[in-house]
């Protein structure tokens, strides 16, 4: 049975790092790096639906552009040129301490003093002015070399970059940097940015709490809330995330996202959804029911068996949420209706806290 969960309150950060475009504040983050890393590409992929092949084509980033994204929390990521500088940046009345997270994009093979000099400058200022600022650094382009050079090169960019930091001053030994190998080949950056994000969800422990207590009553291996857009994972249980299960996961999502709505039909009385099927299904398909609650968002579940034994199983959550979970495929057909009662109070946990975030934020509910 379910177990009852710490009510989620939340409050309007008071540290500086967001502040309202409209009415609604966003968290910001700031995503900074050389000519040429990749840092526009990165966006489109996760955010524009941008194919990684159709990332040759994107223009050259000459501006300070800001994007909006909605999920779990709303996000205002400001995406810079490769040669602006502090002072330029300063220069938009922004300082660094506004921003929950700055992100480093740099390329595997730049090995040059002066991407590393840029960011160790960018790394100083932000901690001079607010020590709590998450700093992560992608390493990417990981796919443009072998496994054996792409790991002599990331460890080396990692032990320049602290060596430089610990050379300006011993007290910069303490900075606490997160470095990752990422591509938008692979699922390595939605890992990344995924753990990224983490840090700037404030509700993160009563949603991993939500997963624990689904996980359990379920006797889930694991569970992922993912976005359904960006396929990044917003909250996951307590369980280690095995790389070929996250792998899994969101290529199913990617598969439901690319083929929903080919089989979807919207009857005036329901929710738009790309996920809502009026046709039966048939064993290339996947198996989908559907049914109305009060806080509109419709109960869907598709069931996908990824080796013998277990299943995997999708949900809605909300309208940019969905749970998808790995349960033994004799226990769901055993206890289908156990899963699916959990499943109602996860979503209402998961709708809850998405509101009180968006009331608490000015978004007016």
């Amino acid at each position: 049975m379910p177990t009852m969960m710490p009510k989620y309150d939340s409050q309007p950060s008071t540290n500086g790092r967001r502040t309202s475009s409209g009415d609604l504040a966003r968290t910001k983050i700031l995503l900074l790096g050389q000519r040429r890393t990749g840092k526009t590409s990165i966006l489109d992929v996760l955010f524009n639906d941008c194919g990684p092949k159709d990332t040759l084509y994107i223009e050259r980033t000459t501006r300070v552009t800001k994007h909006t994204y909605d999920t779990v929390i709303p996000l205002e990521i400001w995406d810079c040129p490769g040669d602006i500088t502090l002072e330029a940046l300063e220069a938009l009345d922004t300082p660094l301490s506004h921003f929950a997270t700055i992100i480093f994009v740099m390329d595997i093979q730049d090995l040059y003093q002066p991407p590393i000099t840029k960011l160790v400058s960018f790394v100083i200022a932000a901690y001079d002015q607010s020590p709590q600022t998450n700093l992560e650094v992608f390493v990417h382009k990981a796919d443009a070399l072998s496994e054996e050079y792409r790991i002599d090169n990331y460890r080396f960019l990692q032990q320049h970059i602290l060596d430089e930091l610990i050379d300006i001053s011993s007290e910069y030994e303490q900075i606490q940097m997160n470095f990752a190998l990422t591509s938008i080949h692979d699922h390595s950056l939605h890992d990344a940015f995924s753990r990224t994000l983490h840090k700037s969800i404030e509700s993160l422990p009563y949603l991993e709490d939500l997963l624990n207590i689904f996980c359990y009553n379920s006797q889930s291996s694991k569970a992922f809330l993912f976005d359904l857009k960006s396929r990044l994972y917003v909250a996951t249980d307590a369980s280690p995330v095995d790389p070929p299960t996250h792998n899994l996961c969101s290529d199913y999502l990617l598969m439901l996202n690319s083929f929903g709505p080919l089989y979807s039909s919207h009857p005036a009385s329901a929710p738009r959804s790309p996920f809502l099927s009026s046709t039966r299904p048939s064993a290339l398909a996947p198996t989908i029911n559907t049914a109305d609650n009060t806080r509109q968002a419709p109960i869907t579940k598709t069931l996908f068996y990824p080796s013998a034994g277990m299943t995997l199983t999708y949900q809605l959550i909300t309208r940019k949420l969905a749970l998808l979970a790995i349960i033994p495929s004799a226990v769901f057909e055993a206890r289908r209706g156990l899963v699916e009662y959990n499943v109602v109070f996860f979503r209402e946990g998961v709708q809850e806290i998405c509101e009180v975030e968006d009331e608490a934020r000015g978004g007016g509910g």
